[in-house]
């Protein structure tokens, strides 16, 4: 079945999962579940803590639930500009008017209230915030996203998660430079990912971040952003600093060589992993060696 293929009537529950799937990006699964699993090491006071029901319940909402919340109402949203965008083309779902698609972003938005009982209250302004930016950014009347820096701003939604896990676990709030370097990094994400959509979103009429700035003061803007979050996880421990330093090479390179940003923007969710993983284990050192 081909991303942009509509349900068949042999296939009534297969095919509109398999496109659910598809729509929910399962290259970036990672970039909700990956936050949830740094706060869970880095809150953890023992490997009781890291197996706990709150940790369990996040990790699964945030890997493919709370995807098809995020990716589905922009999707929905986004249905004339996406015409035009190549990247619905193949690695994404195009949306056609399917009607499970907004039945099936209701019920992930819903999810949260069904998981409250198993989630200490700490966590529960984080999951509001991730919730109302997540609509907020594609859906009317805010639709964050076609405003130049609301845009890039509001996707701070990507650190809640974490930062949910983090006061979920620990009981507490995330340090304040964790919480500003993790901003700032999510903010250079997003707009360094718009880069590839400047000239359809353009011809679309729509104003972001990289269509004010144009490629080579986004990528300035990225590298901004990037440096700003190395250095504020450099205040709380230089080790965290120079592994966020690879963000503000990886755009000074990309900006400076021949590498399409097109191919380097495929590139995030590998990297990501690294990055994520490198921190996730630093965390479980602290757990198991102390």
């Amino acid at each position: 079945m081909t991303a942009n293929r509509r349900p068949t009537s042999d296939r009534p529950i297969l095919d509109p999962l398999a496109y659910l799937v598809t729509l929910s990006r399962p290259r970036f699964w990672l970039y909700l579940a990956g936050p949830v699993l740094v706060g869970v090491a880095y809150a953890a006071e023992s490997v009781g803590d890291l197996l706990s029901p709150a940790a369990l319940v996040l990790v699964a909402y945030f890997l493919v639930p709370a995807n098809v919340f995020l990716y589905g109402i922009n999707d929905v949203y986004d249905r004339e500009i996406d015409a035009e965008n190549p990247k619905k083309d193949g690695r994404e779902a195009r949306y056609e008017g399917q009607r499970f698609v907004p039945v099936a972003v209701v019920a992930c938005a819903l999810v949260p209230l069904v998981l409250l009982p198993w989630l200490p209250a700490q966590s529960w302004p984080w999951i509001a915030v991730f919730l109302l930016l997540g609509a907020g950014y594609s859906a009317p009347p805010l639709r964050f996203k076609t405003t130049p820096v609301l845009d890039s701003i509001s996707n701070g939604l990507y650190i809640a998660p974490g930062a949910a896990a983090y006061a979920a676990i620990s009981g507490s709030q995330p340090p304040i430079l964790a919480l500003a370097g993790a901003w700032f990094w999510a903010m250079g994400m997003h707009t360094f990912s718009a880069v590839p959509d400047i000239e359809p979103d353009r011809r679309a009429g729509i104003r972001t971040t990289a269509t004010a700035l144009g490629k080579r003061r986004t990528y300035a803007y990225c590298a901004a952003c990037w440096l700003t979050a190395a250095l504020a996880f450099g205040a709380l421990d230089y080790r965290l600093g120079l592994l966020l330093g690879i963000y503000p090479l990886f755009v000074l390179g990309v900006a400076t060589s021949s590498v399409a940003v097109s191919r380097a923007y495929w590139w995030f969710p590998a990297i990501n992993t690294v990055v994520g993983a490198a921190l996730t284990m630093g965390g479980l050192w602290r757990v198991f060696y102390g």
